[in-house]
């Protein structure tokens, strides 16, 4: 009999659990076991879609502990070797789960892979969370194959290639449970945002490979349960952002790249104003003012990081071993100086 797949769905009151739900039901080519990480105090959404699905486990929160910390309680319990996080916004396609099974299988090196994920409200063209898997630059801002800043590219298969990746998008995320517990799951402190980046790097550190699978498809509402362009998201993106690079890039590095950074976070503050963002303006600030009033809190995650790396490898701490997905230049540069607006252009395809 063929092995079953977990599917994790963490879920605070979104209406659209159901159609979630639903399509993993009807859609799934594999034996699935679904669990549902409830932040919402048992929402009229989550009632109706258990009394619709009785086969649907439910793992309660007593509160809302936020997405990291929820993913972490459904994959502590499952029990099979594979599992996949899924956005309660999230709809997959028909045959989705089968080609994220055989690329893992292929490799036991593989420890994460990201379906193509699509937009659900634009449907031709890339998911802004995710496109079609993420990279990385050399300044540590993130983007993904068919998304650079605010532009989504329409999906016209430029992206079709299984490529490796420097992250896979958590909305959509296939684990190999064993690696992702060799390296400690999500790191809960993140709450939101950067957490599923935070934990690709990790698994780099490991000696593990991170792989795009575009023949597996995924719909996604991006933005659903946090709107763009509010301070609480700018927040988190920014600081989860330093906290990331802080937590897993080389010593060296970061003596150079944290100052520059720092005056990249007074620019984005600039930026912001120039758009007529107020509420997202002062985010920067707050994120910086953060990691200057937390630095054992940062001191202590980057140990736990660092061990991984020694761990895996026996390099002495500072060492830096992430290499797929990395573009060695600046996105920054490349988007808004030369007006650059297709990741292909940046990394190429195959």
């Amino acid at each position: 009999m063929t092995e079953a797949v977990t599917v994790v769905i963490p879920h605070y009151r979104a209406d659209v659990l159901y159609d979630c739900v639903a399509s993993v039901y009807a859609h799934s080519n594999y034996p699935v076991c679904v669990l549902v990480v409830d932040d919402g105090g048992n929402a009229p959404s989550l009632q109706r879609t258990k009394a619709a699905f009785p086969a649907l486990e439910i793992l309660p929160n007593e509160r809302n502990l936020g997405f990291a910390a929820a993913c972490n309680r459904g994959l502590a319990a499952a029990h099979t070797r594979y599992a996949v996080l899924l956005n309660d916004d999230t709809r997959v396609e028909p045959n989705w789960l089968a080609p994220l099974v055989a690329m893992a299988d292929s490799d036991p090196r593989i420890a994460a892979c990201q379906p193509k994920l699509r937009s659900a409200s634009a449907p031709d063209r890339f998911d802004y969370g995710g496109g079609a898997g993420g990279y990385i630059d050399a300044l540590g801002y993130a983007f993904c194959r068919g998304r650079l800043f605010d532009r989504c590219e329409r999906d016209e298969g430029q992206y079709d290639a299984s490529v490796p990746l420097f992250w896979a998008c958590g909305a959509a995320l296939f684990l190999r449970v064993a690696a992702a517990r060799q390296v400690g799951f999500f790191d809960p402190d993140y709450f939101m945002h950067f957490e599923e980046i935070d934990l690709c790097w990790r698994l780099q550190l490991a000696g593990y490979q991170i792989r795009a699978v575009p023949q597996s498809v995924v719909f996604h509402h991006s933005g659903f349960s946090q709107p763009p362009a509010t301070f609480r998201k700018t927040y988190f993106n920014h600081r989860n952002s330093l906290i990331t690079l802080c937590k897993n890039a080389g010593l060296r590095r970061l003596l150079w790249l944290l100052p520059l950074r720092l005056w990249l976070e007074v620019l984005a503050v600039l930026y912001y104003l120039r758009r007529g963002q107020w509420s997202s303006a002062s985010a920067p600030c707050a994120a910086l003012l953060w990691c200057l009033v937390h630095p054992r809190n940062i001191y202590r995650r980057r140990r736990q990081s660092q061990a991984i790396l020694r761990l895996s490898s026996g390099r002495s701490r500072g060492t830096a071993v992430a290499r797929d997905g990395v573009y060695a230049g600046s996105i920054l540069y490349q988007y808004f100086a030369r007006r650059v607006q297709r990741a292909s252009a940046l990394v190429p395809e195959p």
